[in-house]
């Protein structure tokens, strides 16, 4: 049994991981200032003897012993790290020294959530890791985008400075149940408008494209990183090579839901990136062989049976 910590652990991503870990015979501390995560979410976990949950924000330091750290703390969608993009940045770094510092004083093996962000809009397609990006430093996005590549140096001179075991994931959009209904990504959008009835909002004019991963594909690579030898830090790329346009996945929502919704267009938000498709070539040579399995129409209609229940209110977002 490992004693694991886990950063954003009441959040959409953080709470499938401490279900996993648990589920694996862990022993796991959930830290999480609930700013866009909920106990909703790991509420089923609090009857586990080996779960325990810390309201604490990660800005702030705290000290507990463990084995191995999971850094996932931080809003990762705009609508929620653009509305504080201070906190956002202090969040990010500041969070990152916090952990880096329990894991250098325990010895603990430390992940970081990285983010596909950190390529900004990208000049090569699709992405690998050995390109450094194309963002803007003092854009609307900046808060985040920068923040995750600063926690990314920090990480790897924690590694090369003091022999802190690192290791770096690059997260690409991922989806899936326990999304909020606010949650203001793209998935989670187009479905709450599909099942209200609503006009489906593109902003642009749709043919910008993501590469979407269910989020169970996404744990089991963070799991197999963690895993790795101390000799491989990262960063590596998690996500699915599967490229759609939003105009195809409006479409797919559509049609999955049944709904009479019609596509309107906004305006695209400023620096939003054109095309984002992982390269998942290391990935695959060293976390044993992981690639996605889950279909795009297959997590879409477990995250629309999810947020039916919830909008219907047979169910909770979490």
């Amino acid at each position: 049994m490992k004693r694991i910590l886990v950063t954003g652990g009441a959040g959409f991503i953080g709470s499938h991981l401490c279900e996993r870990l648990l589920n694996e015979g862990n022993e796991v501390i959930c830290l999480d200032n609930f700013f866009t995560g909920s106990k909703q979410k790991v509420l089923k976990l609090l009857n586990n003897p080996f779960f325990e949950m810390v309201r604490h924000d990660v800005t702030m330091p705290y000290y507990i012993e463990v084995d191995e750290i999971y850094n996932l703390a931080c809003p990762a969608s705009p609508v929620h790290y653009q509305h504080n993009p201070i906190k956002t940045i202090k969040t990010s770094v500041m969070g990152a020294i916090n952990v880096l510092g329990i894991a250098k004083r325990t010895r603990a093996k430390i992940l970081q959530a990285s983010t596909s962000e950190v390529y900004g809009d990208p000049h090569i397609h699709p992405q690998e890791e050995s390109y450094w990006g194309n963002v803007n430093p003092i854009g609307d996005r900046s808060c985040y985008d920068e923040g995750k590549r600063c926690a990314e140096s920090l990480f790897v001179n924690y590694n090369h400075q003091n022999n802190v075991k690192v290791k770096i994931i690059r997260i690409f959009n991922t989806y899936g149940t326990r999304m909020e209904l606010n949650d203001g990504r793209v998935v989670s959008n187009f479905i709450v408008q599909a099942l209200k009835g609503e006009n489906i909002t593109i902003y642009g004019d749709g043919r910008q494209t993501r590469s979407f991963q269910y989020v169970d594909d996404l744990i089991e690579g963070m799991v197999r990183m963690m895993g790795t030898g101390d000799d491989f830090i990262g960063p590596v790329n998690l996500g699915n090579p599967d490229e759609f346009s939003m105009l195809e996945l409006a479409t797919r929502v559509i049609e999955l839901t049944g709904s009479r919704s019609e596509v309107t267009y906004l305006p695209l938000p400023k620096d939003d990136p054109a095309r984002r498709k992982p390269d998942i070539s290391l990935a695959k040579e060293k976390l044993g062989g992981w690639m996605p399995k889950i279909k795009l129409e297959d997590g879409l209609k477990k995250t629309i049976e999810y947020f039916d229940k919830v909008l219907s209110g047979k169910g909770e977002a979490g």
